[in-house]
């Protein structure tokens, strides 16, 4: 029986939520060995619930008040999930298990990382690196989640140059297609237990690994 996969996903109370939809297009297809069990969002409505209710996928949303450990175990049990997988997910999601709960960030950790570092807030960070002179590339990472945004241990970097004409939306434009392209790709390695850890220790990951992106 595949795994059981829950997402928590935001997107914009406008659009967005296109990692959602790539994860769900993936197990549709069966290059994502997963049954994704439901999606749960910050917003009520927006471009998560609108990919839910084309997918016909569960949708819960999760306002301020219910954002507590036990609020998350909930949902956890309610959906009777093996893993969980934040993609875009702006919110501290505490009291879920560390070894198999993982999220997507869209720029090099730990240094683009922490409260209120998401979208275009890291890609802005990351080009005024740049501009210092201080870094060439920005990074896709994939990382356990802990109780500390960010900080979990790091499995996937995705090395993408930065190019000088690079803007916000053009940076945000190539760093999207890398999420699209090995999220679903590494959330299979971590169902299958390929990429692992003891949920405590981060010298105890196994299976990391880095690559680098030519354009």
């Amino acid at each position: 029986m595949a795994p059981r996969l829950l997402v928590f996903a935001d997107g914009t109370e406008t659009g967005g939520g296109s990692g959602f939809a790539n994860l769900v297009r993936r197990a549709r297809s069966g290059s994502l060995d997963a049954t994704i069990v439901g999606v749960v969002s910050s917003h009520e409505n927006g471009g998560v619930r609108g990919y839910a209710d084309e997918f016909n996928i569960p949708f819960r949303h999760m306002p301020k008040w219910d954002r507590t450990e036990d609020g998350y175990r909930f949902l956890v049990r309610f959906f009777s999930s093996d893993f969980v997988a934040l993609s875009g997910y702006t919110k501290l999601a505490r009291g879920l298990d560390p070894r198999t709960t993982f999220n997507i960030h869209p720029g090099p950790l730990p240094q683009f990382g922490g409260k209120g570092m998401h979208g275009d807030h890291v890609h802005e960070a990351v080009l005024a690196a740049y501009q210092r002179g201080e870094l060439t590339h920005t990074e896709v990472c994939m990382h356990f989640v802990t109780e500390k945004y960010d900080e979990g241990p790091v499995f996937l970097r995705v090395r993408i140059p930065i190019h000088e004409d690079d803007t916000v939306e053009t940076l945000r434009t190539r760093v999207n297609r890398a999420e699209h392209e090995w999220q679903p790709k590494f959330t299979r390695f971590v169902m299958l237990g390929l990429i692992a850890w003891d949920g405590i220790n981060p010298n105890t990951l196994v299976g990391s690994l880095e690559f680098k992106l030519a354009t």
